[in-house]
């Protein structure tokens, strides 16, 4: 992360996701707010990607609707890191390789999801506090 929290990539934090369990972790779960960067990396053995969605109050996580494609509604979608070793939005992160994004982050709640096909209901979701 960049900005108000420590961590990796020039005093920035890193996120990572590892596939072969299908569940993402983050390496921090609360942060303040401001520019925000995270470093997904795919420490599994198919493709995924990060995508940073605004969570409600009341809303808890992993509680999304998923639609028969078996994807939640990106529509509020902040940002995303799936670009295969490059920024922004591409076709998913391949094994072993990396992506990131920077955004900036108002005090709230958010779910931080792989919405590739049948992955945020195998668990790969983790919830992010920015303060």
């Amino acid at each position: 992360m960049m900005g108000n929290s420590p961590g990796m990539m020039s005093g920035g934090g890193n996120r990572e996701m590892f596939g072969g369990a299908m569940r993402l972790s983050i390496d921090q779960a609360l942060v303040g707010r401001g520019t925000v960067s995270f470093l997904a990396t795919n420490g599994g053995s198919i493709s995924h990607e990060l995508v940073i969605l605004p969570l409600a109050d009341s809303q808890v996580v992993g509680t999304r609707p998923v639609s028969r494609e078996g994807q939640v509604d990106e529509e509020r979608n902040l940002g995303e890191a799936s670009s295969n070793c490059g920024a922004g939005a591409g076709e998913g992160i391949a094994p072993g390789a990396s992506s990131w994004v920077t955004l900036k982050l108002s005090p709230g709640r958010y779910e931080v999801v792989c919405n590739l096909p049948g992955h945020y209901s195998a668990g790969m979701y983790s919830e992010l506090t920015v303060t």
